[in-house]
């Protein structure tokens, strides 16, 4: 997102979400939820796709990614239902599978085969690692999404 929003002059934007992710990051490690930085990652995350240019490449991606990060935002608010995790694990198939070019990540070619696979291994850590080794798994991926935004911008 970084890559598509500093491309589209969204990057302003994107910071406070991050701002808010990096929260829940830290919440994860003992830390406190700042209601402050979720909610306006919350707010900048509703309408980013909407100042997002629909005729750049990677609208269909952004509009999905908003929504990951609205369910991501959700789940920190106590006792959400399991619909709630379940919806937003949809929420970042739906933003991969919009992805508007083939890729090549390993032996994927397709950001949604990709972010399945992800999201398997994401259940094996979690119930062998918890929550750090998750992170550390997000972490590593991110930068192959990374690349791939970069390839799509050239």
């Amino acid at each position: 997102m970084q890559v598509l929003t500093t491309r589209s002059g969204l990057l302003d934007h994107y910071s406070p979400i991050m701002a808010g992710l990096e929260n829940i990051r830290a919440f994860l490690d003992g830390r406190e939820l700042d209601d402050e930085l979720l909610g306006s990652a919350f707010a900048e995350s509703w309408s980013l796709d909407g100042r997002y240019p629909a005729e750049l490449a990677g609208h269909a991606f952004v509009m999905g990614w908003s929504s990951l990060v609205f369910g991501t935002v959700v789940l920190t608010r106590p006792q959400q239902p399991d619909i709630a995790a379940a919806q937003t694990m949809e929420f970042a198939s739906k933003a991969a599978a919009s992805w508007p070019t083939a890729v090549h990540i390993g032996s994927f070619d397709s950001l949604f085969r990709f972010e399945a696979a992800c999201q398997l291994e994401a259940e094996v850590r979690m119930r062998e690692d918890g929550l750090p080794a998750l992170w550390k798994q997000t972490e590593d991926r991110s930068k192959q999404y990374r690349q791939t935004a970069e390839q799509l911008i050239g």
